[in-house]
């Protein structure tokens, strides 16, 4: 197999998910990096050793050299820490920034062609701060959050409703966090709008039960969650590799569209081998777009305080 994907902090368990979820699918050969060396390298064993089971031809390695990771497709940035007691926002903010950096650096220096997909948080902030770090050009650089954003207000549609996921599509845009906007009107069931299948308050604590999905898995797990973020960094690189044109929401470098200038925003994009291949800009209410506009300004403020 000729495709590399990297994974750095692979060997965390957003990481760990994502490694699997491509090497299950066998979409391409994976380096799991992480300051935990020999970590990386037992992760990768043993994801290496379910191969076998899983009918998949897909090689792993792990460790903490970046040499392993040269010439990578995708590469794609679960490292970050996460908020400890008595740390700001402000702290944080900067913890992970600097994470950033160090990656970033090591990322352009071995894979100068390939496409970064940042997980870390607070991910818009940090996919910012590697598009300026990176100087790569905007479509190469893809935040995962309206993906796992989506995938959540389905699962809750689905549960209401008491109906196949298959039949669920979910819209959700803006920032990752508790401005985010989900778009009931773009939501369906077969092709329904949620908004004829629920009543008003129903859809409301479905996409309040969405903006703080997050928070509701620390909450009864006592961390962040990981299968469904793994699992959504996954099917974006098998968009990227497999050239599919699948049309998902990413957080993604925006110079006006939603009348959005010069920052990172979750909207719906057609993601390829070129990786953003186009911003699809929908119709929104005044509603919504003044919702929009309180995210991205939500972010601004993350993005001010880190300076880029």
């Amino acid at each position: 197999m000729n495709r590399k994907v990297t994974v750095v902090g692979g060997a965390g368990n957003v990481g760990a998910t994502v490694a699997r979820a491509i090497a299950s699918k066998e979409l391409a050969d994976v380096v799991i990096v992480d300051i935990a060396d020999t970590k990386a390298a037992g992760v990768a064993l043993d994801i290496y050793q379910a191969c076998p089971i899983d009918g998949s031809d897909t090689r792993l390695i792990g460790g903490s050299d970046y040499a392993a990771t040269a010439d990578s497709d995708v590469v794609v940035v679960t490292s970050g820490m996460p908020r400890k007691p008595g740390m700001s926002r402000d702290d944080l903010l900067n913890v992970n920034y600097k994470i950033m950096q160090a990656v970033t650096e090591q990322v352009v220096k071995y894979s100068p062609n390939c496409i970064i997909v940042p997980v870390a948080n607070p991910l818009d902030a940090m996919c910012q701060a590697v598009f300026r770090l990176s100087k790569f050009p905007r479509e190469r650089v893809i935040g995962m959050a309206g993906v796992l954003d989506s995938a959540r207000m389905r699962t809750f549609i689905a549960m209401e409703l008491n109906v196949s996921i298959k039949n669920v599509h979910a819209f959700v845009l803006g920032g990752h966090g508790d401005t985010m906007v989900p778009l009931p009107r773009y939501s369906t069931v077969a092709g329904i709008p949620i908004t004829e299948l629920m009543s008003p308050e129903r859809i409301a604590a479905i996409c309040d039960r969405t903006a703080n999905g997050g928070a509701e898995i620390t909450k009864l797990v006592g961390t962040s969650a990981w299968y469904a973020p793994g699992a959504a960094a996954a099917e974006m690189v098998e968009a990227i590799l497999k050239d599919t044109k699948c049309i998902m929401p990413c957080s993604v470098y925006l110079t006006g569209e939603y009348g959005v200038n010069d920052q990172f925003l979750g909207v719906p994009v057609k993601l390829g081998k070129g990786g953003v291949e186009q911003i699809i800009e929908i119709k929104l209410t005044a509603d919504e777009n003044v919702a929009l506009q309180k995210s991205a300004a939500a972010v601004k403020e993350l993005t001010t305080v880190i300076g880029v």
